[in-house]
Formats: C-alpha cells, sequence, structure tokens
C-alpha cells in the first residue's frame, strides 16, 4: 500500500520519501540544473484489472502534508550522517520550502487512463522532492475511493459502513475512512476519522461483548439499558433465529435494527426479515457483514438488507491495493520532455484536460491536450483546478461534502455500461491531442 501519510502537526513529512529523490537532488544542487523551471504529471497508465473508472482521492490529505514538507536539525543530521547528500544540499535543504505550483482534478472527480489527474510545476528541486509524497498519498486513498464507490453502486442506495480499521495499519485505517466516505459511505467505524475529518461514527458491540455475559438475554439487555432501542443486536454469535427471537424478547418490537455478520447472508436476511415480521418487528432493519465486496454487496441487492458493513476490501482496494498512478516529468524550461522507452512511453507537454458531455448530462469523451488548451464545445466541463501557487494553499480548497458531490454526480454522468462490475473499456474515452512521445 505504501507509506501513507497524515498531518501531525509539527511533525515533519520530508522523509516520507525515497533516497533517489534526494540522491538526484544532490547532484541536480552540484551541476546548477536544480533550479530549471519543469513540469511533472501524475497520471495512470491504465485502471486497475476490471474497472471502469478510478476516482481521485487524497488531494486534500496531500495538501496538509505539504504544509509540513520541512527538513529541520533532525532530518537534516540524518541525510549527512548516513551520507544521503552532502554539505551543500544539506544546506539548502535547511531553507527548503516549496514554491511552485499545483494543480488537478478535483477530488472526488472519475478519471481514466491518461487523465493528468495532478500537475506540479516549480523548479526541478520543487518538483523531484514530492513524489513519494504525491504518489503515496494518491495511490493508496484513490484504490480506496474506486472501491469504495463501486460498492456504493452495488448498494442501489443502502447505507454503508466502512469498519476496516482492523485490517490496515492505524493511520492507513484513517485515510481510508475518509476515502471511503468520500466515495459516498454513510458511516466509519474509525473514531480518529470522525474527529479529525467530521465523518459520522456508528458501532455497537462485537461477539466478545455477548460472550461476557452469560447468555445472549444478558448481553442484549445490557446494550438496550446502555444505549436504548435505538441500536443494533448483534444476533448471530451462537444461533441466528435463537438471537433474533431473544432480541426482540428483550428490546421489543421497535427495536432499530439487527446485525448478521456471518453465514449465506442472502438465505440469512430472507429467513431473518420472514422472523422478524412475525414477531412484530415490522420496521427493525437488517444490516449485514462480513467480508464484503462490490461483488457480494451486489449478489444482495434483491435481498432484504437494509445496510451493509465493508472492512477488509475497502481497506485493500478490494483487490487493487493501489491505483497505479505514476508521477512523470513531462516539461523542462518550457520544452516537452517525454520518456521514449517502448513499454513506458510518455506523452510531453504539460496537459490540459476538458470532459465533454450530451446536452442530457452524459459524459461522452475526456479531451487531453498535450499544447495550450482543447477547443471548446458545448457542454465541456473543464477538469483541473488551482490547488497551490507559488507555494501557498488557494483559500478556495474543496471541502470533503464537496469531493462527496462530485463523485456522485459523476457517477450519475457516465454511461450505464460504465457502472457494471464486470471488466470492460473505461466508462469514458480519453482522446489526447498535439502530444508526440
Amino acid at each position: 500500500m505504501g507509506h501513507l501519510v497524515t498531518r501531525l502537526v509539527g511533525v515533519s513529512t520530508a522523509l516520507f520519501t525515497d533516497h533517489y529523490e534526494l540522491t538526484m537532488l544532490n547532484a541536480a544542487v552540484r551541476d546548477g540544473t536544480a533550479q530549471r523551471h519543469c513540469v511533472f504529471e501524475v497520471f495512470a497508465r491504465r485502471l486497475p484489472t476490471g474497472r471502469r473508472y478510478g476516482v481521485v482521492a487524497g488531494t486534500g490529505r496531500l495538501i496538509e502534508a505539504l504544509a509540513d514538507y520541512r527538513f529541520g536539525a533532525d532530518e537534516i543530521d540524518f541525510l549527512r550522517r548516513t551520507g544521503v547528500v552532502d554539505d551543500d544540499t544539506a544546506a539548502w535543504l535547511a531553507g527548503y520550502r516549496f514554491g511552485g505550483d499545483i494543480h488537478g482534478y478535483a477530488e472526488g472527480e472519475l478519471y481514466f487512463p491518461g487523465s493528468p489527474i495532478l500537475t506540479v510545476s516549480g523548479t526541478f528541486a520543487d518538483c523531484v522532492l514530492l513524489e513519494t509524497l504525491v504518489l503515496s498519498i494518491l495511490n493508496f486513498d484513490s484504490a480506496v475511493a474506486a472501491a469504495a464507490a463501486r460498492m456504493v453502486t452495488a448498494a442501489r442506495g443502502r447505507p454503508l459502513i466502512e469498519m476496516g480499521s482492523r485490517r490496515a495499519h492505524e493511520q492507513a485505517a484513517v485515510a481510508a475512512a475518509r476515502a471511503a466516505y468520500l466515495a459516498g459511505f454513510t458511516f466509519t467505524s474509525n473514531l480518529e476519522a470522525g474527529r479529525r475529518y467530521g465523518i459520522p461514527t456508528a458501532g455497537t458491540a462485537a461477539h466478545a461483548f455477548t460472550q461476557l455475559h452469560d447468555d445472549e438475554p444478558a448481553a442484549f439487555a445490557s446494550q438496550i439499558n446502555a444505549l436504548g432501542k435505538n441500536t443494533t443486536l448483534l444476533v448471530d454469535t451462537y444461533d441466528i433465529s435463537g438471537g433474533i427471537r431473544r432480541a426482540i424478547a428483550v428490546a421489543g418490537p421497535d427495536l432499530r435494527a439487527v446485525r448478521i455478520d456471518s453465514g449465506d447472508l442472502s438465505v440469512m436476511a430472507q429467513q431473518s426479515r420472514e422472523l422478524l415480521d412475525s414477531l412484530g418487528a415490522l420496521d427493525t432493519q437488517i444490516v449485514v457483514s462480513g467480508d464484503l465486496n462490490e461483488h457480494a454487496i451486489a449478489a444482495l441487492a434483491a435481498e432484504p438488507v437494509d445496510a451493509y458493513g465493508a472492512g477488509t476490501a475497502v481497506v485493500t482496494g478490494s483487490g487493487a491495493p493501489t491505483a497505479e498512478l505514476i508521477y512523470k516529468l513531462v516539461e523542462v524550461d518550457g520544452r516537452p520532455v517525454a520518456k521514449r522507452s517502448r513499454h513506458k512511453a510518455t506523452i510531453g507537454g504539460r496537459k490540459t484536460a476538458v470532459r465533454r458531455h450530451k446536452p442530457t448530462g452524459t459524459a461522452t469523451e475526456e479531451v487531453v491536450a498535450a499544447r495550450g488548451e482543447p477547443e471548446p464545445a458545448p457542454h465541456d466541463r473543464v477538469l483541473q483546478r488551482p490547488y497551490v501557487i507559488g507555494g501557498d494553499p488557494v483559500s478556495d480548497l474543496p471541502t470533503l461534502a464537496d469531493a462527496r458531490e462530485r463523485v456522485r454526480a459523476g457517477l450519475v454522468s457516465v454511461p450505464w455500461d460504465g457502472l457494471k462490475l464486470s471488466a470492460g473499456d473505461p466508462a469514458v474515452p480519453v482522446t489526447i491531442i498535439g502530444g508526440d512521445t
């Protein structure tokens, strides 16, 4: 999953990077090329297998991490002591502050192969130092957001709870909760994500709480006494049917919900709904969890399920733990540059992009211009926006709420085929004009 960066005020993020970023800088400072003006771009050559779109996520976290990208005495001492940089470069790093510009797709925007989702421009020194920081954040967050968005589509409007904290690094768990919420999840179980980002949190009890008590009725009575009837009782510790009967006997027919975390969830949901109805608990909801991914959620679409809890599949990108984004130099002193290697060729020149739509709002094409601007057409939408100018974040940075709405609108705009969970072509074709490899 790579390094995950989250802002801890006062803690430098400068060494969340790869060794070779500093050796390149060291050589460039020596030979005088460190101050050449460069443009780097972040894009994906391809989407992960089976995916028809990606979701941009993590840009907000990147801007936060950039604020702490400073080389203090401890960082410089480590770099000098280990011989990573020489004295001249160490002195240069002591005064380093990113002074370039960052433009990119807004968080929550869908992207496709070749989409220039982030552009970093400035001196070579400015830009090269950020490669690993940029990729480690965007690759993880975008992978989680894309998987989560597919689950949201599969859930067909039913609430989703992100509950993958125990399946991830402790900081990755917070980042994953943010990315899943950005993609349309309703709640997270992670309290730090709730505190840091204002995400609604949810959670009640695990099987251990039931096992702590002498029997299920005692456990259910304790939970109801503490939380009231507006709670969810976990009913599959011993026997699901028996658990439901005991839950309603203790809480009454106005219990908010029961949760099932094991078994054939399709069969269990049907049987549980019938049993709840027979007990007069017509409004008691059924929440299911247990190794759910987008395909499992889709398979439950016709069942009487009211909400889903998803964990491992969310924090691991549901089989695609990285978005496979890359960070490449495309311009030096205004001159387009490109890699020409057979299997990893790039297109030189700074890119601009628009997405084209039918009058109805359905996206038809993404046009990327390697030089200049795409020729305007009716219903075009410009995809890039400023994030940092001259080293300072802009005043109108998108919010997490903005990103959630952008994902929702983006999923509505793609053709129906683009929402299929099966493998296929990207939901929107990308046309690149004016570039040379």
